[in-house]
């Protein structure tokens, strides 16, 4: 599988504390929108990203963002 799974057609509203975080690319982890280590065998693996304060973050769970890990209003085409 190298084409992502769409997890769901709106962002996941997080608030994260500063720190390392692994957002899911493949779409497949459960929950989403972190990874879960779901991803293997899909050819596709997590996006790092780090947070250097606390804040509510939006992320991406149609996988189609051209700004991952965040939405980027991409799922309102699909």
């Amino acid at each position: 599988m190298s084409t992502p799974v769409v997890a769901a057609t709106v962002p996941a509203a997080l608030s994260l504390e500063a720190g390392t975080y692994f957002w899911c690319a493949c779409g497949k982890a459960d929950p989403q929108p972190l990874c879960t280590g779901a991803h293997k065998g899909s050819g596709l693996g997590p996006r790092k990203f780090e947070l250097t304060e606390a804040k509510t973050v939006y992320l991406c769970q149609c996988k189609q963002t051209k700004n991952p890990p965040f939405c980027d209003g991409s799922h309102r085409a699909l």
